[in-house]
């Protein structure tokens, strides 16, 4: 189960939690979306989606040669609350 204190120190790091509302907005993108938004190279982007996934935020699915993100459909309430206020 996710913790509030765990869930925010995640979100702390602005390209995390930038990366974070534009999946939550979208409903999923892949890392070359998310790169042309944030203006970051794909390392970058990929490390913090990295960082997402091991805080149990993001799940993530290959498809072909790309690797789409989505919000962990097992967040709870209150956090899926937070994202999308």
């Amino acid at each position: 189960m996710l913790d509030p204190l765990a869930f925010y120190k995640c979100l702390s790091e602005d390209t995390r939690l930038k990366s974070l509302l534009l999946i939550t907005l979208k409903g999923e993108l892949c890392v070359c979306d998310l790169t042309q938004a944030l203006e970051l190279s794909q390392p970058n982007v990929s490390r913090h989606l990295s960082e997402l996934i091991r805080c149990e935020l993001l799940k993530d699915e290959l498809r072909g040669k790309w690797v789409y993100y989505k919000l962990n459909e097992s967040l709870p309430t209150w956090a899926i609350s937070v994202l999308h206020q």
